[in-house]
């Protein structure tokens, strides 16, 4: 009988851990259930936005078709500043394990709004492909589009839910402003084909997989019942990224950015440098973040072998993976770091990176961009 690899066995759990972790919960504050456009009536410019695809025939197992439309064009749709929208990475919904005050973006959304910004935030299947995360993604927002009257939205995606935020803007590219994806695997995670070769078998696969359901619904609620932790890595995978970058391409009308985070006591190296990084990422360049435990076999994974010449990350995703539209820069914070997991806790020692601070200097140049 062949041995267990520990460092295989704790990559794993880490996987595992930091998914139902990390993406628990939402900062939605119960505002958003589910929201279904498919049970709304909207006013007939969000109807013909939400008509208007980029071209590829949207069908994912869901009811995509356009509800039926009263004739009312009385109310005119508001144009920028346009709402900001906060979509969870892989996993995610409202409380964890229904315990209030454990958001996903920890404290993000009631800083914003304190600063006078107009917030939303998503909630979508925890484990799910993001062809069936961004579908109800695009619900969410036409929904809220036809309750606040906004013409369009800014999205911030962190992790897939910078995927979800392409494939809403692809599919929808009038509903949306910009698109700003944070820490997303754009071009895929090692990560995930390492974590697919060790469980290949498909019948482990499927026990894995109830294994995460069974502790989804108690950390989800019923949602946790339809969760799968092997649906996401396939689409990490190299050869799950190159056909969904293939397929969802960027909206010509629509502003993408990219943000990375890089941890491991890492500066960045040339991975980082941008000519046209903006301040509030310039701010951060000096300050480097120690690796968390938990992260600290994925870590050093990305890394790489060579101690002189360290491929910089965020113990989940590479910086040259995150990067997609105009690059931004890098930040000092690890995948859970960059949301303020676990519970807003310090980043670690001699770094004093603040994810609140972050997201508001984020929005700020949003602002001055014209979104």
């Amino acid at each position: 009988m062949r041995g267990v690899n520990p460092m295989k066995t704790t990559l794993l759990l880490s996987l595992v851990l930091v998914g139902l972790w990390t993406g628990a919960c939402d900062d939605s504050g119960g505002r958003v259930d589910r929201l279904d456009v498919q049970d709304r009536d909207l006013p007939s410019d969000l109807a013909d936005t939400l008509g208007d695809t980029a071209g590829t025939e949207v069908d994912v197992g869901l009811d995509s078709s356009t509800p039926d439309i009263p004739d009312d064009e009385t109310t005119p749709l508001l144009g920028p500043p346009y709402p900001i929208v906060l979509a969870h990475g892989m996993g995610g919904f409202e409380y964890l394990a229904g315990i209030e005050g454990i958001s996903y973006f920890y404290g993000v959304r009631e800083r914003l709004e304190a600063e006078g910004e107009v917030v939303f935030v998503t909630a979508v299947d925890p484990l799910n492909t993001t062809e069936v995360r961004g579908q109800q993604l695009a619900d969410g927002i036409a929904t809220y589009l036809q309750e606040s009257h906004y013409a369009k939205v800014n999205l911030i995606g962190h992790s897939q839910g910078g995927l979800d935020a392409r494939w809403v803007a692809h599919h929808y590219p009038k509903l949306v402003s910009s698109v700003v994806t944070y820490a997303t695997p754009n071009h895929g995670s090692k990560l995930a084909d390492v974590v697919l070769g060790i469980v290949a078998d498909d019948r482990v696969q499927d026990a894995i997989d109830a294994l995460v359901n069974i502790f989804g619904v108690a950390l989800y609620d019923e949602l946790g019942a339809e969760s799968s932790f092997f649906a996401p890595l396939r689409l990490f995978s190299q050869d799950g990224i190159a056909a969904f970058n293939q397929e969802i391409t960027d909206a010509p009308d629509v502003a993408y950015y990219s943000v990375a985070g890089r941890s491991g006591n890492h500066g960045g190296g040339l991975d980082c440098l941008e000519v046209d990084r903006p301040q509030f990422i310039l701010d951060w360049q000096f300050v480097v973040d120690p690796v968390d435990l938990l992260l600290a076999v994925p870590e050093a994974i990305l890394r790489g072998p060579s101690l002189l010449d360290p491929i910089p990350n965020d113990g989940m995703v590479r910086v040259a993976d995150a990067k997609w539209g105009r690059f931004l820069g890098c930040v000092p914070a690890d995948h859970m770091d960059e949301v303020g997991q676990l519970l807003g806790d310090a980043p670690g020692t001699s770094n004093d990176w603040d994810h609140v601070q972050f997201f508001v200097d984020l929005v700020g140049f949003l602002r001055a961009e014209g979104h």
